[in-house]
């Protein structure tokens, strides 16, 4: 199945937060998990490294599948976007993931649960 990871998830993890690198340790091992990141959330990571933190950065991303944003993802994140935003203060980031997750299937695990409140997608909290 595919998970897909948050990107709060991923700088808890770099800065050193024992929550997040049990929760990503754990699923890392995990057999029926595959373990997937947005385009969008990807960059959110690696434009913020720190030049020292950047190879550690590449290293644990190469354990993520990277999911394309298309067209139809920024399509389908807009109607999120627009339907969600006024209500839930999603922003494009989250309604871009949120696209992605629903036109792959699998799961969302993130601290932001707020942040997702639509029902077609499976949604949860990591830790």
């Amino acid at each position: 199945m595919n998970a897909f990871i948050d990107s709060n998830i991923l700088i808890d993890y770099f800065k050193g937060n024992i929550n997040a690198q049990v929760f990503l340790n754990k699923s890392f091992n995990e057999k029926d998990l595959l373990l997937c990141l947005g385009a969008i959330q990807r960059a959110e990571i690696l434009f913020f490294a720190r030049p020292h933190e950047e190879d550690q950065v590449v290293e644990v991303l190469a354990n993520l599948k990277c999911i394309e944003v298309n067209q139809k993802v920024v399509d389908l994140g807009a109607k999120i976007y627009k339907k969600w935003n006024p209500s839930h203060g999603i922003d494009i980031n989250d309604a871009l993931l949120a696209a992605t997750v629903e036109l792959n299937g699998g799961i969302l695990f993130t601290l932001n649960v707020k942040h997702f409140p639509m029902n077609n997608i499976k949604i949860t909290k990591a830790y």
